[in-house]
């Protein structure tokens, strides 16, 4: 865990909050380098998912995408661009977004098994979570935006295969290598 649980509802508490607002701040900050494409941006977001994935455990960790939804959902300019509201959360985007709350969960749920200890566990566990995130946008984009299954896999998964695996390594070696800095502060 990045910041250990202390004794106390209130800490407690504090430390949820203080988390959740990095975590969605990283979110916002990641959504803005941005490579544009036709239908769905390349960003740093899921690296960012499954690093706080790993680091805050599947309840934190999807609580934290969710609040980060939310305030783009409310018009906070968190999206990639210069956006918020609900336009992206209904559009071609959508299921790339709602896919980050199930990866978060599904990675912070094998951290929390032990698959956070090496890289070649935490490797998969982001991969997992990267399939996640794909699939959920490949069947939004086609199922749920009609393109059509190889409309949908030519725009939403093809472009983002290298990405995603270039962005597992650089996940699975950058949680060990901090989770060591924050050890010797404590």
């Amino acid at each position: 865990m990045v910041w250990p649980v202390q004794s106390g509802e209130a800490a407690g508490a504090l430390r949820a909050l203080v988390l959740v607002a990095l975590g969605t701040t990283l979110m916002a900050l990641s959504a803005k380098v941005s490579l544009p494409l036709p239908y769905v941006p390349m960003t740093l977001q899921t690296l960012v998912v499954l690093m706080i994935g790993a680091a805050y455990g599947w309840r934190l960790g999807s609580a934290t995408m969710i609040a980060y939804l939310a305030e783009g959902a409310i018009g906070l300019p968190v999206f990639a661009g210069p956006v918020g509201g609900l336009a992206p959360l209904i559009g071609p985007t959508a299921g790339y977004l709602f896919g980050f709350v199930v990866a978060a969960f599904v990675t912070g749920f094998l951290a929390e098994r032990g698959w956070d200890r090496s890289v070649a566990w935490l490797f998969a566990a982001m991969a997992i979570g990267h399939i996640v995130i794909l699939a959920m946008g490949f069947a939004w984009l086609a199922f749920g935006l009609g393109l059509g299954a190889a409309k949908a896999w030519q725009v939403g998964i093809l472009p983002f295969i290298a990405a995603s695996l270039v962005k597992n390594g650089l996940g699975a070696t950058l949680m060990p290598a901090a989770r060591r800095v924050i050890d010797r502060r404590q």
